[in-house]
């Protein structure tokens, strides 16, 4: 349905979309590219290379979750992904590899998160949503990072939110207080989607309409399908299959 008691699509003025995950899939980016990067030591494809990527991917949300409860840490992820690789490479596992990769190598590494894959709904979606409601991103990505992703992949943002732009990250409540301040609109004028349960109830909790998007490398399986809209007793606004169908309930509500 385009519109119940706990949400009127014609209400919401502006989409923000978390990037890593929802908008784009970093696991299946990184897995192939630090194999391609590893000299031959990972295998493309293989349980390593997989490893690697999720345990890289790991040491980032351990990051952010310190910083984003007043832990120190940088608020930039161009230099957290640096940091955690050096650590990962000192490490028993994956000290071979510090071997092959000198700084030129670790540079080329980093920079992998620079140019991640897009779902197949990606760009097609948000360029017919886009046509009815603001898009922009807010993203725990800094914001060099975040525009070398629009510009690789051609993601039609229409801005870009940048968490280190609001001196934390995500899940702080500051970060999507910023956001509507600089969007000059009402939070509940807003409509955070993500394919990240915790994400989406951090957005609510300042009064952000929410927007569930399951996608493979967010949330695990079990969470994925237990997440339901608050009109069938779950805790979200609105639980999508992607962002075709996003767009298309959003332009049927508007000429309804």
């Amino acid at each position: 349905m385009t519109s119940n008691e706990h949400l009127d699509l014609r209400e919401v003025d502006a989409c923000l979309f978390d990037v890593f995950g929802t908008v784009l899939n970093w696991h299946s980016t990184v897995t192939r590219q630090v194999a391609r990067l590893s000299k031959g030591l990972l295998l493309e494809g293989s349980q390593d290379a997989v490893d690697f990527a999720e345990e890289w991917r790991a040491g980032y949300h351990a990051h952010v979750k310190k910083v984003s409860q007043g832990g120190d840490g940088t608020a930039n992820a161009d230099i957290m992904h640096r940091e955690i690789l050096d650590i990962m490479l000192t490490t028993p596992r994956w000290s071979h590899l510090a071997e092959v990769w000198g700084e030129s190598d670790r540079k080329d590494l980093t920079m992998i998160w620079h140019n991640l894959d897009a779902y197949q709904d990606t760009i097609p979606g948000l360029t017919k949503l886009k046509r009815h409601v603001n898009i922009l991103a807010l993203s725990n990505g800094n914001f060099r990072l975040l525009l070398d992703l629009a510009k690789n992949q051609g993601i039609p943002w229409d801005g870009i939110f940048s968490s280190e732009m609001f001196g934390s990250y995500k899940p702080n409540k500051q970060v999507y207080q910023s956001a509507a301040y600089h969007l000059s609109l009402p939070p509940h004028r807003i409509a955070m989607v993500a394919a990240h349960r915790s994400d989406l109830l951090a957005a609510a909790s300042v009064g952000f309409k929410t927007i569930y998007v399951p996608r493979p490398v967010k949330d695990p399986h079990e969470v994925r399908e237990s997440v339901r809209s608050k009109k069938d007793g779950g805790e979200v606004d609105l639980v999508v299959e992607d962002f075709q169908e996003l767009a298309r309930l959003i332009r049927e509500a508007r000429q309804s």
